[in-house]
């Protein structure tokens, strides 16, 4: 006799929030979307070759998405050969320069990842926003505890979860204002309850799809327990359209990390899932 095993265990149904979908590369975040998985190579992005290697070991482990850091001209100037290289979307984090935004979008870059307190003026988001437009490129808006706007840290005292909700609504009413829509978000912070709640508050003010991660989270052991807490709770709750593992180790971890993660909820089935006990 067969049942319906969400009929008989309720409690283990998890009711994704309903989240737009949008388009990184050829992978599709938010909505109905599978969670994807995230990791970022450490390799400095200016060697292409090294960069690509690293990309072809997380391809293997998984990788949905890869993040690259593009904090100067040499590292742009080696994109086109490492997007054109990758099977996966690359996203070029463009840390302080907006400049790094326009040329990354412009060498193949699926998604750029812009932190609303480091860009800087309005006047510079915009030319972010029309290379992105111009090249097929999403965004993710990336709010960072330990980044907040100086007025925010005024307003707030301290970052707190309605402080990085404020910087993040601010940065897509901006995006919005230039009918750009093609974003994800994300408010991490190092603490698990300050991130957990930040996320909560962010999933009831907009429909964007939601990138997961704690920040900082520490070395393979303690950084894994950390983003498990955080972003488990956050999946349980349906809340998470794409995740990353941020440790202090070597990145295919995270991808391991992440689909463990994925997989203890049921979100996710890679490899094998090992039931033992202690001996």
């Amino acid at each position: 006799m067969s049942h319906d095993i969400n009929h008989i265990r309720p409690w283990r149904t998890i009711v994704r929030r309903k989240s737009r979908q949008i388009r990184v590369g050829n992978v599709l975040v938010g909505g109905d979307a599978p969670i994807s998985v995230q990791s970022m190579t450490n390799t400095p992005t200016s060697d292409a070759k090294a960069t690509i290697d690293q990309i072809r070991e997380l391809e293997e482990a998984g990788a949905d998405i890869v993040r690259v850091s593009c904090p100067d001209e040499d590292s742009t100037a080696a994109m086109p050969e490492i997007c054109r290289a990758a099977k996966v979307p690359i996203v070029a984090d463009i840390h302080f320069h907006y400049k790094r935004g326009i040329e990354a979008a412009k060498a193949g870059a699926a998604c750029l990842r812009i932190n609303p307190g480091n860009i800087g003026s309005a006047d510079r988001v915009a030319e972010v926003v029309r290379a992105a437009k111009a090249n097929g490129c999403a965004i993710r808006i990336g709010v960072n505890a330990g980044s907040l706007e100086k007025d925010l840290l005024e307003k707030y005292g301290e970052p707190c979860p309605e402080a990085m909700v404020e910087s993040a609504l601010g940065h897509i009413a901006l995006l919005e204002d230039h009918d750009f829509r093609e974003y994800k978000v994300s408010v991490k912070a190092s603490d698990p309850f300050l991130t957990a709640a930040a996320y909560h508050a962010l999933a009831e003010a907009t429909d964007a799809p939601l990138h997961l991660g704690v920040t900082e989270a520490g070395a393979l052991r303690t950084g894994t327990v950390k983003s498990s807490i955080a972003m488990g709770s956050l999946l349980w709750a349906g809340i998470g359209d794409t995740i990353r593992v941020s440790l202090s180790a070597e990145p295919v971890e995270e991808i391991r990390a992440g689909y463990e993660i994925l997989k203890s909820l049921g979100l996710r089935t890679r490899g094998v899932n090992i039931i033992s006990c202690p001996s």
